[in-house]
């Protein structure tokens, strides 16, 4: 098997068995991605003209925050608000909002969004650390398709974990046919929608179980495979890890 930059920590992440392995590919580049731009990228220009264009979206700003570094953090947000100012002070001086009709309030229209309300929108969702990690999530999605179809050791220890979250079964099943011919679809299909539908079966069970065994009947029974029941069960529908502790700068 040839070994890259990606297929190493993807067979890595398959070998685990956690509930998704592109879950934990995906925490992991957001945290390089926090790591990065609050390391010494935020010091060079070139690096900040992209995120004063770009911003970051609210979760991102969280982490960020979090993260420790509020100098740096500082730095970013001071070229970002006067990029934004400036921004915003020619589009809301050069557009005015739409007026309603008698009618169209009478009747209850809804208002149909502006270039204000566009443009706002795109403000609010653009963010340089999602940028980054979907342009990363495809390569990695890429070689986990290179390495389903042309190593037999891989295929196997793909058959042997948990499948995805359903987040990322839909896109996985979306970039298949960029990959996989109409026989090895098929086939991928089946296998990916077995492993989903027993690892949500399975899950169900474990939930169900923590939940009965909360009551005071069932007080010296084990807990099986249940205690962490309720963070898998929302990464398996959610594809987000909510027990993974707060991503903190080391120093």
């Amino acid at each position: 098997m040839k070994e890259t930059i990606y297929t190493i920590p993807l067979t890595e992440a398959f070998e685990a068995k956690t509930e998704c392995p592109f879950c934990v590919i995906h925490n992991k580049l957001e945290q390089e991605a926090i790591s990065f731009t609050l390391g010494n990228s935020y010091m060079q220009s070139d690096f900040r003209d992209i995120t004063n264009k770009t911003g970051f979206c609210g979760h991102h700003y969280k982490m960020l925050y979090d993260y420790g570094n509020r100098l740096g953090l500082g730095l970013i947000l001071s070229t970002h608000y006067k990029s934004l100012y400036n921004s915003l002070d020619k589009l809301l001086n050069k557009n005015a909002l739409p007026k309603s009709t008698f009618i169209e309030k009478l009747r209850g229209i809804q208002p149909q969004a502006t270039t204000i309300n566009e443009a706002i929108d795109l403000s609010i969702n653009s963010c340089f650390i999602c940028n980054k990690m979907e342009a990363d999530m495809v390569r990695y999605i890429s070689t986990f398709f290179y390495l389903y179809t042309s190593s037999s050791d891989f295929q196997q220890i793909f058959s042997q974990s948990q499948g995805f979250c359903l987040l990322h079964f839909n896109e996985v099943l979306q970039q298949a046919p960029r990959y996989l011919n109409d026989k090895q679809k098929e086939e991928f299909y089946v296998q990916s929608k077995q492993m989903l539908l027993k690892s949500i079966e399975r899950i169900q069970g474990e939930i169900e179980w923590f939940v009965d065994k909360n009551d005071y009947a069932n007080a010296d029974k084990p807990w099986k495979n249940s205690k962490d029941a309720i963070s898998r069960g929302i990464q398996k529908i959610a594809g987000v890890c909510p027990d993974i502790p707060v991503y903190k700068e080391t120093k």
